[in-house]
């Protein structure tokens, strides 16, 4: 079946631009020496990860759903961080892991010896207090912030049972945004290096990007490995990977207009399809469409519920919008195609029913395979 006998609404992805993508990251990590891992936050499209396994990438899992999803389908473990771990869950991490990474000082206390007695290499979240990101909510060095340790927590020294550091202060950020970042972090964390034996600067480094420095990202990462030889150096980007590789189609089904403002509606929702164009929030690109012009036919997109607020805009078309007419909102594929299911693999709370008796019993309980078939 070809792409226009396809109903809508539905999501697409595309081999050729997945392929582009990995092939530019897999010669960075050539060229580089990183080790270069796919973050599950951002893709967790299990189809297709027969293609990304053909070029050797590991993951990076930040839940138990995460995890089991890139030992069951990429056949290797995880580099793995979670805000918090609990006796509960920390064996089934360190099982599927190969590095975990502890978000305090009171988390690696109770669990990095463990780990190591499993051949498991541990690491510290650290905080650079470094902020490039304009968008409060997906920056992890504001003020307050719950990620990491800053290192007047630490002392003169690392806890003996620490092999690596991780930061991540990035968001589809640049490589001059990078070099800012590592300065701070070397500054502040700098006496420490020797204690470890690798160092993870995250994830945020949208490499795929039209425009972005490569050239400067394999030089900055060639010189920190120059003046730290013994270091491995680790990246965990998400939308690099699957950046301009898909888009959401839908179709418009009726065009209403209120008090002069015209909205077509789609066949798809902004709250239940698209939630980071709410939640951030951005005006997503739509194919054929321009900027707000008061000359031409000017609409905003509204969803097909009954939220009040789901709707985005303004576009201007050249022709007027009808119903039947085919809209392309592109790069819908990272991070949108997670955030409609179970974001970052976190498991849905448990339904629970209690009767007038105060007698309490399940009427669901997710499990991991809620997870898979949902990404399936």
């Amino acid at each position: 079946m070809k792409e226009s006998q396809l109903p809508t609404p539905y999501y697409i992805v595309y081999e050729d631009k997945l392929r582009r993508n990995l092939a530019l990251i897999d010669d960075v990590r050539r060229r580089s020496g990183a080790e270069i891992i796919m973050a599950f936050k951002a893709n967790a499209l299990w189809r297709t990860f027969h293609i990304i396994k053909e070029y050797g990438f590991r993951f990076t899992a930040s839940s138990l759903n995460e995890l089991a999803l890139g030992n069951k389908y990429l056949g290797t473990k995880a580099h793995t961080y979670c805000p918090a771990y609990t006796d509960a869950t920390i064996e089934s991490f360190l099982e599927g892991s190969s590095h975990i990474t502890f978000n305090s000082l009171d988390q690696a206390r109770r669990y990095a010896s463990r780990a190591l007695d499993r051949s498991v290499s541990t690491g510290l979240r650290v905080n650079p207090q470094c902020s490039v990101i304009e968008t409060d909510i997906y920056n992890p060095a504001l003020p307050g912030s719950r990620f990491g340790v800053t290192a007047d927590m630490i002392g003169d020294r690392l806890p003996d049972n620490i092999e690596g550091l991780h930061f991540h202060a990035l968001c589809e950020s640049s490589a001059e945004d990078l070099s800012k970042v590592l300065e701070a972090f070397e500054d502040q964390f700098g006496k420490y290096l020797k204690q470890v034996m690798w160092v993870n600067f995250g994830g945020g480094h949208l490499m795929t990007r039209e425009g972005y420095d490569t050239e400067a990202l394999i030089r900055i990462i060639s010189d920190f490995r120059a003046r730290y030889p013994w270091l491995k150096v680790i990246l965990e980007p998400g939308s690099a990977f699957t950046w301009r590789t898909g888009d959401l189609v839908a179709s418009v089904v009726d065009v209403v207009e209120n008090q002069g403002v015209k909205t077509a509606i789609i066949d798809a929702s902004f709250a239940c399809h698209m939630p980071d164009c709410l939640e951030m929030p951005y005006k997503p690109a739509i194919t054929g469409a321009l900027e707000p012009d008061e000359s031409l036919p000017t609409y905003r997109m509204g969803g097909n519920s009954c939220l009040s607020g789901d709707f985005v805009g303004s576009w201007s078309f050249r022709e007027p919008l009808a119903a039947g007419d085919r809209i392309r909102f592109e790069d819908m594929n990272h991070y949108t195609t997670v955030k409609t299911t179970m974001f970052n693999g976190l498991q849905h709370p448990d339904i629970v029913f209690s009767d007038s008796e105060g007698n309490c019993s399940y009427l669901r309980r997710f499990t991991f395979e809620d997870y898979e078939s949902r990404m399936s």
